[in-house]
């Protein structure tokens, strides 16, 4: 399985363009619900800044990249950024009850590298 965080920080007047557009990908992948896939995104204290933590299974594209709504998010997520989209692999050392904290948020999806 392959874990990767993805971080970027919008322009104050998009923020909530931006949460929108999120919202929208997990509506679908709550209609999808997409095999393989785990897709975690949060908004950190700023209110500006972003970070995704995606999981998904294989060594192609995830199944996130199908789905209309996240190829409508990343359409725009450049000209939304004041700082631009940064992908960190991430291997796993240890964690505890990690499913749980994410299930709020949604069980499914993920992203491909920096939003290509």
């Amino acid at each position: 399985m392959k874990t990767a965080m993805v971080r970027y920080r919008v322009k104050a007047e998009c923020a909530a363009e931006n949460e929108q557009a999120i919202v929208e990908v997990f509506a679908q992948l709550h209609r999808d619900r997409p095999q393989g896939l785990r897709y975690a995104s949060f908004k950190l204290d700023d209110g500006v800044s972003f970070v995704h933590i995606v999981s998904f299974e294989g060594a192609g594209r995830s199944a996130l990249m199908e789905l209309p709504a996240f190829r409508a998010f990343i359409a725009g997520v450049k000209q939304r950024c004041e700082q631009q989209p940064v992908s960190v692999d991430m291997n796993p050392v240890g964690s505890y009850a990690a499913d749980a904290a994410a299930a709020p948020l949604n069980e499914a999806a993920s992203a491909e590298q920096a939003y290509e």
